[in-house]
């Protein structure tokens, strides 16, 4: 596998269509409608990023939001890599770029849900975790029969905090620098 090169960025509303395609193209994430992607891309872009080749194709975007009652915290609600470029460590590139970008501004946790068996993202969470110096619990917040009908796995919400005293230096030195 050829390691291609990537720029990571902010997202800009002008991406959401290639998000869009992204994701139909990263199965089995649960596709939004475009307008939806329209809008991650530009009211929350400063809690996502995007990974975009030489040519400006997307392959990869996280996708977050700082929740209203946990302002210290990030959740992370999708991670996309496109096929091509998996195995090259991009996830955790873009992941812990998103999160010490939003360190600087006062974020303290990461939060994300995953669905049982997902191996891919448990792994890349727990690494980001042992990065962050951070401890993490889980909990299932969505199950599978009340919240879904039966149609979607139970979501099991990933907790982590407080990051590492380190992590949060070296973030701020980096905002500033």
């Amino acid at each position: 596998m050829t390691n291609i090169p990537v720029t990571l960025r902010k997202p800009e509303a002008t991406d959401g269509f290639a998000l869009n395609e992204l994701v139909a193209r990263c199965a089995p994430l649960d596709t939004n409608s475009v307008y939806c992607n329209l809008l991650q891309c530009g009211d929350f872009a400063d809690t996502a990023i995007t990974a975009l080749t030489e040519d400006g194709d997307m392959v990869g975007f996280i996708s977050g939001y700082r929740p209203p009652n946990k302002p210290n915290t990030l959740f992370v609600w999708q991670v996309a890599v496109d096929s091509r470029m998996r195995g090259q460590g991009l996830a955790l590139k873009m992941l812990m770029g998103l999160v010490e970008r939003v360190a600087g501004k006062g974020v303290t946790h990461l939060e994300t849900t995953i669905s049982p068996g997902n191996e891919a993202s448990e792994a890349l969470f727990k690494k980001a975790f042992r990065q962050l110096g951070s401890e993490y619990s889980t909990r299932t917040i969505f199950s599978r029969e009340q919240h879904f009908n039966g149609q979607h796995d139970d979501e099991v919400l990933y907790s982590a905090g407080p990051f590492a005293a380190t992590f949060i230096a070296a973030s701020a030195a980096a905002q500033t620098a």
